[in-house]
């Protein structure tokens, strides 16, 4: 459980980097005016439309990811026996991941734009379902090796279940922050304008993470700290997980 709970974080943090990513997080306003199709000024008076939309939209990118998490796991059991070696080459591909985030060198097929352009959206609240699925999909080159790396991980993973809750917790960390863009859109924007500078740290972070958990896969070492982290854990809570 507590090698779960490791997990659960590192992708929940995952979920929100991709957020804050700077392909994404520019584009929430627009996102959220398109998936609603209303203005900005009409989402900030009707937020309760706003939010129907915004749990559409992350359900259906949820449906993606959730299916992508499926499909790892589903990798990492047929190559069960060589579930070591899979951690080990999928720790060094996190890695390379990792070092794309910081810029240390260029990968184009990464680079290449993926996402499906909509230019009408289907109407009603099924549309807005299948623009989230469409996102989920085709995400953007900023979100790809953040997600890739979480996949890896996943991949060595040997439940459906554990796949799953990653997966859920990857979508979580990305859908919470939109959710709560699309109905304080215009706090969104300040803010976003105060700090538009800084996210560059954004894919810094995010790299750093990816190296780190890269390497404790490929060292095995994501082992020995769940046990550590599971002797510092109190008996009374373990004994409830």
């Amino acid at each position: 459980m507590e090698a779960v709970s490791l997990g659960v974080v590192i992708s929940f943090t995952a979920g929100l980097l991709s957020f804050l990513s700077p392909c994404v997080l520019p584009l929430i306003p627009s996102y959220v005016t398109f998936v609603t199709g209303l203005s900005l000024e009409d989402v900030q008076r009707s937020r309760k439309t706003a939010l129907v939309h915004a749990l559409l939209f992350v359900a259906g990118f949820s449906l993606i990811f959730l299916a992508l998490g499926a499909t790892a796991t589903a990798v990492g059991r047929l190559l069960l026996v060589h579930r070591q070696w899979i951690s080990r080459v999928g720790g060094v591909l996190v890695v390379l991941l990792g070092l794309y985030l910081l810029g240390a060198f260029n990968m184009r097929f990464l680079a290449r734009e993926r996402r499906f352009h909509i230019s009408n959206k289907p109407l009603g609240y099924l549309g807005t379902v299948l623009v989230g699925i469409a996102f989920g999909a085709g995400w953007s080159p900023c979100i790809g090796p953040i997600l890739g790396g979480i996949l890896t991980y996943t991949a060595t993973q040997a439940e459906l279940q554990r796949g799953l809750v990653l997966l859920g917790a990857y979508s979580l960390g990305l859908a919470i922050p939109f959710v709560i863009a699309a109905v304080a859109v215009e706090r969104f924007i300040a803010v976003f304008q105060r700090y538009r500078s800084k996210l560059i740290w954004v894919d810094r972070i995010a790299g750093a993470l990816l190296i780190v958990v890269g390497v404790l896969m490929l060292t095995n070492y994501m082992t020995v700290l769940t046990g550590y982290l599971q002797g510092l854990t109190p008996s009374a809570l373990r004994s409830r997980l």
